[in-house]
């Protein structure tokens, strides 16, 4: 019995050994179990690594161009209402494209973003009076113009993908559905300056108001 005991800490000791403890961080290669002439071209296979040279393609470069009109795996964008603001025909949609659900997530999705990209210019309530302002910001419009209530929603949202005169695209900071949760905030804003303790639907709410 004894060397049962002895063989099992032997067992446990070399275990350790090889292996290491759990989370221990390995300074050498670990150990090939298996050799290469078990498995040939297994272990060692060739490989180009980002930006290095390749003496196989003409130009040298190991990174290639992707062939013309391809179009990565998941990036695939058919729904022109939600990637591009604009129907079939190529005008401005009006509505949050029927892919995306608008609910409060959504609305405090679109106020965070909003919070961190526009408010800085169009100010909190979107009057056009944001910070940069005092610093010689003049030309930033109010949401609460006429022109941008009647505006259709697809309109803004190409704003804010590729800017217009003095703003900046954000199509590299805002991910489509970010883009339109920002216009569906804008809405709110300005549904606020003209909303009215009538237009309260939950009851809850009204009875809280002291509306009948």
């Amino acid at each position: 019995m004894r060397h049962v005991y002895l063989i099992t800490l032997f067992v446990c000791v070399l275990a350790v050994s090889v292996l290491g403890f759990r989370g221990t961080t390995f300074t050498a290669p670990p150990m090939d179990v298996f050799p290469e002439w078990a498995f040939p071209g297994m272990k060692h296979q060739p490989k180009f690594r980002p930006q290095s040279e390749s003496v196989f393609f003409a130009d040298g470069r190991s990174d290639r161009v992707p062939p013309a009109h391809t179009v990565a795996r998941g990036m695939l964008r058919e729904d022109d209402h939600l990637y591009r603001g604009k129907d079939a025909a190529g005008a401005f949609v009006a509505g949050i494209p029927a892919a995306l659900t608008v609910d409060g997530k959504f609305l405090e999705r679109g106020r965070d973003r909003y919070q961190i990209y526009c408010a800085p210019c169009h100010s909190a309530t979107g009057d056009g009076n944001g910070i940069t302002k005092r610093y010689g910001m003049g030309a930033t419009p109010s949401y609460h113009d006429p022109r941008l209530r009647t505006m259709a929603e697809g309109e803004i949202y190409n704003t804010i993908t590729n800017g217009k005169n003095t703003m900046m695209p954000y199509a590299d900071k805002l991910v489509p559905e970010d883009r339109w949760a920002v216009v569906a905030y804008v809405r709110a804003l300005q549904r606020a300056q003209l909303g009215k303790a009538t237009d309260v639907a939950d009851a809850a709410a009204k009875t809280s108001l002291g509306i009948q």
